[in-house]
C-alpha cells in the first residue's frame, strides 16, 4: 500500500508472537500443542505484588504519573541497583518504560542517527536489529557461535568496531541461548570498550537474577568503573517477578540520555501504567525470597531438558548458565527427511516439520540470527518437558 511508510521495510513481526500464534491456532483447532516459544515464566506474579497492585486500585494511584516513573519506585530501582550491582545512581538518572523493550527503543531513537553502527552478538533476541533499523541505525551482527560458548570474543568486538559504531547492544543472561559472561570474560570485553572512547554499552540485564549455581552475574559498568558515563543498564520486572503482563522495565544511565529518552517517551505513550509501577515498586522493595525458588526450579528443568536433549543422536545441547532457555544445534541433522519426503534443509523447516507432527512449537534459530539451532523456552511444566521431549526425539529418530 503507498501510503504506508517507507521504514515498514526495514523491519519484519516477531518471529517468536508468530510461533506462538500459530501453535494457538492449531490448538483452538483442536490440536493437542505443546507450546515452548513463549519467553515468560510460567508462574503466578507472587502474592505480595499481586497485592500491592490491589492496593494501589483501592487507593486511587489510577491517574497519570510522571512521565518516566513515580519518585518512590526511582528510588527503589536505585536501591536495587545499589544493592544488587554495587552502582550508584540518582532519580534523574532513571528512565521507567513499559516494559524492557520500550526503554531500549527510546534510547536507540534519543541516539541514532543515518549511518550509525550498533554491534549486536548473534544469537540475538529477535527485536534487536529491527528496533535498530527502526532509529534509523545500522545492526552489525557479531556472530557468537557454540565453540565460544555463544559469548562475544574480545577479538570479535575490537574487529566489528567502525569510526560509526555508537553502541555495543549486550544481553546477559542470554535470550535465546542463557549464555552468561563471567567477570574475566565482562573484563575482556570492557578492556576493549576503554580503547574505542565513542563507544556506548547498552546492556540488557532483564535475566540478571535467573542464573544458576557456579554462575555470578555481573553487568559492564560494575566491571568496569571506567565505562559508567557511556553505558545504559536496563532491567525490568518481567522475568524475575514472574510480571510480564504488568509491562515495566527501567534504566539507569546518564542523566542527558535519559532525559533524551523521556522526551520521546512524553510523545509516544507518557507514563507507564500507574497500577504496574506501584507493583513494580513492591517487586524491588519487598521480599526477594520468590525469586531463589523460581530460580531452583528453572534450574532443575534446564537440567532435565538438557540430558534429555543430548541423549538424541543429532542434537547438541549446552548447558546454559542463566534465563530459561536453551538453544540446541542440529546440524547433525540437517539433510535428512521426513517419513513424509520433506527435506530438513534448515532449522526454520525442522521447527516447522516438528510443529507439524508432533504438535511441538519451538522458535528456529534463524530468528534470533545463527543457524543451524532451535529455541526451547523450558519455562513449562515438567510433564509438558518431558513429553515435548519424548516427542522430539521420535521425531528426530524417524528422520532418514
Amino acid at each position: 500500500m503507498t501510503f504506508l511508510s517507507k521504514t515498514l521495510s526495514r523491519v519484519k513481526p516477531s518471529p517468536t508472537i508468530a510461533i506462538s500464534t500459530q501453535a494457538a491456532e492449531l490448538r483452538a483447532a483442536g490440536r493437542d500443542i505443546i507450546g515452548l516459544s513463549a519467553g515468560e515464566p510460567d508462574f503466578d506474579t507472587p502474592a505480595h505484588i499481586r497485592a500491592a497492585g490491589i492496593r494501589a486500585i483501592e487507593a486511587g494511584h489510577t491517574r497519570y504519573t510522571a512521565v518516566d516513573g513515580i519518585p518512590e519506585l526511582k528510588e527503589a530501582i536505585c536501591a536495587k541497583f545499589a544493592r544488587d550491582n554495587g552502582l550508584s545512581y540518582t532519580p534523574r538518572q532513571v528512565s521507567v518504560g513499559t516494559g524492557g523493550k520500550q526503554v531500549l527503543y527510546n534510547a536507540l531513537m534519543a541516539t541514532l542517527n543515518p549511518g550509525d553502527e550498533v554491534i549486536i552478538p548473534a544469537p540475538y533476541w529477535v527485536s534487536y536489529p529491527d528496533m535498530v533499523a527502526l532509529a534509523g541505525g545500522t545492526p552489525v551482527i557479531v556472530e557468537a557461535t557454540l565453540e565460544t560458548g555463544f559469548k562475544l570474543t574480545a577479538e570479535a568486538l575490537e574487529a566489528a568496531i567502525t569510526p560509526r559504531t555508537k553502541w555495543l547492544l549486550f544481553n546477559s543472561p542470554s535470550n535465546p541461548t542463557g549464555a552468561g559472561y563471567g567477570h574475566s570474560e565482562l573484563r575482556a570485553l570492557t578492556d576493549v570498550l576503554l580503547r574505542h572512547p565513542h563507544v556506548h554499552v547498552m546492556t540488557d540485564d532483564m535475566y540478571e537474577h535467573i542464573a544458576y549455581s557456579g554462575f555470578h552475574f555481573c553487568t559492564p559498568a560494575q566491571v568496569e568503573p571506567g565505562l559508567y558515563d557511556r553505558t545504559l543498564t536496563v532491567n525490568g520486572v518481567s522475568k524475575a517477578y514472574a510480571m510480564t503482563g504488568w509491562r515495566i522495565g527501567y534504566a539507569a544511565g546518564p542523566e542527558a540520555l535519559i532525559g533524551a529518552m523521556r522526551k520521546i517517551q512524553s510523545q509516544s505513550t507518557s507514563n507507564p501504567c500507574s497500577i504496574s509501577q506501584y507493583a513494580a515498586l513492591e517487586a524491588l522493595s519487598g521480599p526477594q525470597d520468590v525469586i531463589a525458588e523460581g530460580v531452583a526450579i528453572f534450574q532443575r528443568r534446564r537440567d532435565l531438558v538438557v540430558d534429555a536433549l543430548n541423549a538424541i543422536p543429532g542434537i547438541t545441547c549446552p548447558r546454559p548458565e542463566g534465563a530459561f532457555y536453551v538453544y540446541p544445534s542440529i546440524h547433525g541433522l540437517i539433510g535428512r527427511k521426513t517419513p513424509q519426503g520433506r527435506v530438513i534443509d534448515s532449522d526454520e523447516a525442522f521447527a516447522s516439520a516438528l510443529l507439524e507432527d508432533t504438535g511441538v512449537a519451538v522458535v528456529f534459530g534463524a530468528a534470533f540470527g545463527l543457524s543451524p539451532h532451535f529455541r526451547i523456552s523450558y519455562a513449562a511444566a515438567d510433564d509438558a518437558l518431558r513429553q515435548a521431549c519424548t516427542r522430539i526425539a521420535a521425531f528426530c529418530a524417524s528422520l532418514s
